[in-house]
């Protein structure tokens, strides 16, 4: 387990961070975020950590510039985890197509963002990929997705972040079962949706369940 007593955890990122924290779940939403909290409580009740969510749906990276300084640095964490990218993609394929962020300055503007947190609070980085819950990897989308994931790997390596492959771990799951089971609309999951993002964070955090 990597954290330790007295450290604070703060999540950002879109609605799959959110889900619900500002309104009907609050302060942690009904998402992995409440998932990986509790299930590291129940494995290291060692540990005295605390969460913090700042998710807000609908976010891309160009929104999380606009409230990175209160919602980010701030907070002053000593870890900050950050899952940004889906609507910088899914814009691009559905009625908004002017607010898709193209690659370049995704990963520019990422960069720059979590360079300035770092610099400003010392904190620790874990990042997690946008992903897509579809099988078909020359879907249009899901091609998009991979390359924003790829930007993120190489942030994780850049930064010597912890890299959560939530792709990945989808990929795992859909192998041997059908997509909606996860999502109904390839993006939001369903809370075994949010289950499966929660184990591939805790994997990452070494969080081992109690044998």
């Amino acid at each position: 387990m990597i954290l330790r007593t007295g450290q604070r955890v703060v999540f950002i990122g879109d609605s799959i961070t959110d889900c619900g924290r500002r309104d009907t779940a609050t302060p942690y939403g009904a998402g992995y975020v409440s998932l990986v909290r509790a299930l590291v409580g129940a494995r290291h009740p060692e540990l005295d950590v605390e969460w913090i969510n700042r998710g807000v749906s609908g976010d891309t990276v160009r929104d999380l510039a606009a409230r990175w300084d209160d919602d980010a640095i701030a907070v002053r964490p000593d870890w900050l985890s950050v899952m940004i990218g889906i609507n910088d993609i899914w814009r691009r394929y559905g009625d908004r197509p002017d607010d898709a962020v193209p690659i370049d300055e995704y990963e520019r503007t990422l960069r720059d963002l979590l360079r300035r947190a770092v610099d400003a609070t010392g904190c620790r980085l874990i990042l997690g990929d946008p992903f897509l819950i579809e099988t078909d990897r020359s879907d249009p989308q899901r091609a998009d997705t991979d390359r924003y994931c790829a930007v993120v790997a190489a942030l994780a390596a850049e930064f010597d972040a912890v890299h959560v492959p939530t792709q990945a771990a989808f990929d795992r799951v859909l192998a041997v079962s059908p997509a909606k089971r996860w999502a109904d609309d390839r993006v939001h999951p369903h809370l075994p949706g949010h289950a499966v993002l929660a184990d591939a964070f805790l994997a990452a955090l070494g969080a081992t369940a109690t044998p």
